[in-house]
């Protein structure tokens, strides 16, 4: 039996992604599950989509606003255009989306079964059922308005999808994943994200088995009307018995934009900017050869590569890995193209080569991501205010850029935004 795997707060924005920074999320994204399924196999992939906290931080490695419900839909449609093509290599297919695109997800469904020779038709009637329970067996107010249904050959799947409650500017996401789920009404939920809205009504829960039998009998015996008119006569305000639900974690999204240092843990920060600066000069000038790769690079590789690597429990702070390639709306700080780019020349050299059984490049990524571990117990430095105040400063020398616009160069960071030269 599948467990929820945690809760988290999300503010609800909205907007949508540029495109100098969906095509490059759609590029890291893929070559990102590459990686993870060539070291740890196509269903490992699937568990760390079904994690929520993992799920934040893949989505702020590739520069999405950190805390918001967007990196949802953006992971989702950059998965979907990344893995599409890659289908017959890695056997992995994303369908869904965002509103109309999650009411195709049965017909694309129905189609991969016939392709590949699983059961389709009882696949979509799985999306189908799972939307169905978060939107009327699970209410807690939130309305569904997206579905991201993952599937292998093999027919495992995982099903991220996310509600909204305009009202309260809040948003929520919940994680379905199909290994060990027995049944579809008792607990099958493997994460559920966002802010409590008071009482829920939770019927897919294994503690409501004798509701859910209870309300058969009872439109069986009594009838509507009858049902309605006991309702009314219910006491307003009764108290229920506390919820026997163990304690989860339980990762909360903050409403403010910029990133805090309550919001990270620095020292799995410094570990990183250490090991980077360790190992940089010995496995990525000497063994990669990547021209261009500098020590600004080299630290988005020890985010990148945790990301690959990293067990769930070092997932609890997503704002850290923002801290790799920035955020498109300036926060933590402009995202660096020119490192972003490298950062994804280096990944698909390591994935190509290791499809071919060399695997000396991912295994210096590996190698990268051991010794910020080592080093976490005694690294030391800079706070984040001065860690991003670094980035800034350094923003027109890697091409910043936001949805704003480019960073100016130092002398022209009087000018107006609007002023300064616009760059392919």
């Amino acid at each position: 039996m599948v467990q929820r795997a945690g809760s988290a707060d999300l503010p609800l924005h909205g907007g949508r992604v540029p495109r100098w920074l969906g095509d490059r999320m759609t590029r890291l994204g893929a070559v990102i599950t590459q990686a993870i399924v060539i070291e740890y196999g196509r269903e490992e992939f699937l568990r760390r989509l079904a994690h929520p906290f993992w799920f934040q931080s893949f989505g702020c490695v590739m520069g999405m606003d950190w805390h918001s419900s967007g990196i949802t839909t953006s992971v989702i449609g950059a998965l979907k255009r990344g893995l599409t093509p890659l289908t017959a290599e890695l056997g992995i297919h994303v369908c869904g989306g965002r509103g109309r695109n999650s009411r195709q997800t049965p017909d694309e469904l129905i189609a991969i079964g016939d392709r590949v020779g699983i059961d389709g038709s009882r696949l979509a009637t799985t999306s189908r059922l799972v939307a169905k329970i978060d939107s009327a067996a699970v209410q807690d107010g939130f309305d569904l308005y997206l579905h991201g249904f993952i599937v292998t050959d093999d027919g495992k799947w995982v099903v991220v999808q996310q509600g909204k409650n305009g009202e309260k500017r809040q948003a929520r996401r919940y994680h379905w994943l199909s290994e060990g789920m027995t049944s579809f009404v008792d607990c099958p939920h493997a994460a559920i994200e966002g802010r409590g809205q008071g009482e829920i009504v939770n019927l897919a829960d294994r503690r409501a088995d004798a509701s859910r039998k209870s309300q058969l009998d009872l439109l069986a015996s009594l009838g509507p009307d009858r049902i309605v008119r006991e309702m009314v006569a219910i006491e307003p305000g009764r108290k229920t018995k506390p919820s026997a639900q163990p304690l989860l974690p339980h990762l909360i999204m903050p409403a403010h934009h910029d990133v805090r240092e309550e919001n990270v843990n620095m020292k799995r920060l410094h570990a990183a900017l250490a090991a980077a600066a360790d190992r940089g000069p010995e496995d990525f000038e000497r063994l990669l050869l990547v021209p261009g790769v500098g020590a600004r690079t080299v630290k988005a590789l020890a985010m990148v590569a945790e990301v690959v690597h990293g067990a769930p429990c070092r997932f609890s702070d997503p704002a850290r890995f923002s801290l790799a390639h920035g955020g498109k709306d300036r926060h933590p700080f402009p995202v660096p193209l020119k490192v972003y780019d490298e950062t994804i020349r280096v990944m698909k050299s390591a994935v190509s080569k290791a499809r071919l059984g060399r695997e000396e490049e991912l295994q210096a990524l590996k190698r990268l991501d051991d010794q910020a571990r080592q080093l976490e117990k005694y690294a030391t430095g800079p706070d984040l205010k001065e860690i991003v105040a670094g980035e800034f400063r350094r923003s027109s020398d890697w091409d910043g850029r936001s949805v704003f616009g480019w960073e100016p160069r130092p002398e022209a960071s009087c000018a107006p935004r609007s002023s300064v030269p616009s760059r392919a």
